[in-house]
């Protein structure tokens, strides 16, 4: 079944990933959610939990509580980026979403950056206005600016995340079909990852 991954910090953003998650099943896709989040407390369940996450990246959650933010979220977005490669490795990805501002933007893209040219790649972010090259880099990340702060779910926020959903779940179906030849998987990148990208079992089966 084609599968979209929601990356996110769950301790910050739940009711809005919560709401993305429901829009993308009611358009007949899986949801895989992990969470990324470090600090706070996670608002709804993950599929993938924080610690999962922390110790893909050779770390824990405990640790991570006393880092600053910045070695944080470049800890998280380590081990969610070995987790994101290893679903589309299992073929357990077909599209990729986030939400987030300048922390939550910078963790996604990292992990975004790490798959293969034309997987499917959405970033619903308040740094949409600015120039997001600094994150972004050369890879076909698509951005959707949020217009406003995604700080709850209400009128503007609403038709914003309900947009992002259909986009990402039309984006990975159309991507599913065209993966059943199987040549995307053919990509170096997946053949031969970079030293820091951890392989981990963790994932649930």
């Amino acid at each position: 079944m084609t599968t979209v991954v929601l990356l996110g910090t769950l301790d910050t953003k739940g009711p809005e990933y919560a709401y993305v998650r429901d829009c993308i099943q009611a358009a007949q896709c899986k949801v895989t959610l992990m969470d990324a989040g470090s600090k706070g407390v996670p608002q709804i369940q993950p599929d993938i939990s924080r610690e999962v996450v922390a110790r893909a990246a050779h770390s824990d959650i405990a640790q991570l509580e006393r880092a600053d933010q910045a070695t944080a979220i470049r800890t998280m977005a380590r081990g969610a980026t070995s987790l994101v490669v290893e679903l589309f490795a299992r073929g357990r990805l077909h599209g990729i979403m986030a939400i987030g501002g300048g922390g939550g933007s910078t963790l996604a893209a990292c992990a975004m950056k790490a798959l293969p040219l034309g997987v499917p790649k959405l970033l619903v972010s308040t740094l949409a206005a600015g120039d997001v090259r600094p994150f972004v880099g050369a890879m076909d990340i698509s951005i959707m600016y949020s217009v406003a702060d995604i700080t709850g779910i209400n009128s503007v926020t609403e038709r914003i995340l309900t947009n992002a959903a259909a986009a990402i779940a039309s984006m990975a179906q159309a991507y599913d079909h065209f993966e059943l030849s199987g040549r995307a998987r053919l990509h170096p990148y997946l053949t031969h990852p970079p030293k820091d990208i951890i392989s981990t079992s963790s994932l649930p089966s």
